[in-house]
């Protein structure tokens, strides 16, 4: 499961995306391979990492910027958003 799947799940996730008009299906969570491939992560159960989601609206784009809090053992993945830019088509 990756992490797009997994922050879908939640709700408020789900709100911000709408709160953008940022269809779920347009969404590109930057740099998600280095993430999963960092070797201080493998033996952590919690992990925080900060994040660039890349998202299309009919505006344009929108970039969200936050940290990520994700399990994998449980499943669980939620985005802190600190920021956000929209860029216009």
């Amino acid at each position: 499961m990756n992490l797009k799947e997994l922050l879908l799940k939640g709700q408020n996730f789900i709100s911000l995306l709408n709160q953008f008009r940022i269809d779920a299906k347009d969404l590109i969570i930057k740099d998600e391979e280095m993430i999963f491939n960092n070797q201080n992560n493998k033996n952590t159960e919690v992990v925080k990492e900060s994040v660039w989601i890349e998202g299309k609206s009919n505006d344009g784009l929108v970039n969200l910027f936050g940290t990520l809090h994700y399990n994998l053992l449980n499943k669980l993945a939620v985005f802190e958003m600190q920021g956000y830019e929209k860029v216009s088509a």
